[in-house]
């Protein structure tokens, strides 16, 4: 089975409190509504991931896990925290994604930190694509097992999707 991934920038923060560290920013009014629309949205597009790998920054971690709650189909359990993608550049993402074992795994979600997910679209679509806080890019890839993802073969980006541009 064709492999899908969903790239998630992490839901907007909040700076309010100058007294807290970036990893520790939690998110604003926006973000916890984002968050949970977004979720809603890709479990009505039929493509809800089997496995959700989150920075473990507390804005990413609560955009992961207001995913799981809003997105039917997810569980607790597929939710896995990843401390190396705080602020992390591609290689990265695709080394933890070459790492993947389990082939009933078809559809894996990563959430994480720009400029590096913006960056890890932009290398799978040759596009530049704007990475909002809590877009989703979606895509496709012609490989059989995760680990064949480490030469980026037949990758195609299938959209985009930004919070302000859905009517959902």
């Amino acid at each position: 089975m064709p492999k899908q991934l969903l790239i998630m920038r992490h839901a907007k923060s909040s700076w309010e409190d100058s007294g807290i560290s970036d990893f520790e920013r939690t998110l604003n009014r926006r973000g916890l509504k984002d968050a949970p629309r977004m979720a809603q949205f890709i479990a009505a597009q039929d493509c809800a991931p089997d496995l959700i790998a989150s920075s473990s920054a507390t804005r990413a971690k609560l955009t992961a896990e207001l995913f799981v709650e809003n997105c039917e189909g997810v569980e607790a359990e597929q939710l896995v925290l990843v401390e190396d993608f705080y602020h992390a550049p591609p290689r990265i993402y695709f080394e933890y994604l070459s790492k993947i074992t389990d082939e009933e795994v078809e559809t894996v979600m990563v959430i994480g930190h720009n400029p590096g997910l913006a960056e890890m679209v932009y290398r799978l679509s040759h596009s530049h694509e704007t990475m909002p806080t809590a877009a989703i890019a979606h895509f496709h890839f012609d490989i059989e097992k995760w680990n064949e993802i480490s030469n980026l073969a037949g990758a195609k980006l299938v959209n985009v999707w930004r919070p302000k541009e859905l009517d959902w």
